[in-house]
């Protein structure tokens, strides 16, 4: 199993239909663009790409998206190609990122088919220390004058950001947008919240006057800590759940 993270734009969905259609002529005595390539036979290539919903059926995209999902899982065996292009992104991030994560560990446990799989949930990468038949690679990008510019490489590793403002920027999104977007993720990858535990989206980021920074008076970490895990039912949690609390908690102290 590929786990293919990397910027949007960088190629990733590209990359996924390219190793399909190779092996889709390969296997049809077709020629392939390679001086040479071994190639095994697949009975089958499942692929769950794009997004869409289906009017006509009263199934929205998400739904659409799970049903593919799931005759994927039903049918594939050893022999089959599995192309999956960020399954789970339809929903809300934890939901997507669970249902993600644990797509990966049936297909690795159960069907074992060769699998390519997308996506932009970073913290799925963790399961390449998890998994000896998982593998991380991503589409090489590099930072040039506060622009990025796309190799169009897949190499070992895993990408850190999505770079999802700069691919904004192309698009022409109005600068007000994208430095008041820069303002809310500085936000959340600093960590910033309000007295509540809930992140500082509402404001801007404070312009930085040189001068060594206080402790906030509200809500310090360890309060933070101790009032979520005051809600936690033990009973009632999953080990994959208790793994996305502890990162969670993790991030919230800096870790």
């Amino acid at each position: 199993i590929v786990l293919l993270t990397g910027p949007n734009m960088g190629g990733k969905s590209t990359y996924l239909r390219q190793v399909a259609l190779i092996a889709l002529m390969a296997q049809a005595g077709s020629f392939v663009p390679a001086d040479e390539a071994v190639i095994g036979v697949c009975d089958r290539i499942f692929t769950r790409v794009g997004a869409s919903d289906d009017l006509a059926r009263g199934e929205s995209t998400f739904m659409v998206e799970m049903i593919e999902t799931a005759n994927i899982l039903r049918h594939a065996t050893e022999r089959s190609l599995v192309i999956l292009d960020e399954v789970g992104r339809g929903t809300a991030t934890f939901d997507g990122l669970s249902l993600a994560w644990a797509i990966v560990e049936y297909l690795h446990e159960h069907r074992r088919p060769k699998t390519l799989f997308a996506t932009h949930y970073h913290e799925l990468t963790e399961l390449a220390s998890l998994l000896p038949r998982v593998v991380n690679r991503t589409m090489a990008v590099k930072e040039w004058e506060e622009r990025i510019v796309f190799l169009r490489r897949v190499v070992p590793g895993s990408a850190d950001k999505s770079y999802g403002l700069h691919v904004a920027r192309l698009a022409g999104l109005p600068p007000a947008v994208i430095d008041r977007a820069g303002e809310i993720l500085a936000n959340l990858e600093s960590q910033e919240y309000d007295p509540t535990g809930k992140p500082r989206l509402a404001r801007g980021s404070a312009p930085d006057t040189g001068e060594p920074a206080q402790l906030t008076l509200f809500a310090p970490p360890e309060q933070i800590v101790a009032s979520v895990l005051r809600d936690v039912d033990v009973n009632q949690l999953t080990p994959l759940a208790a793994l996305n609390l502890v990162h969670s908690l993790k991030s919230r102290l800096g870790g």
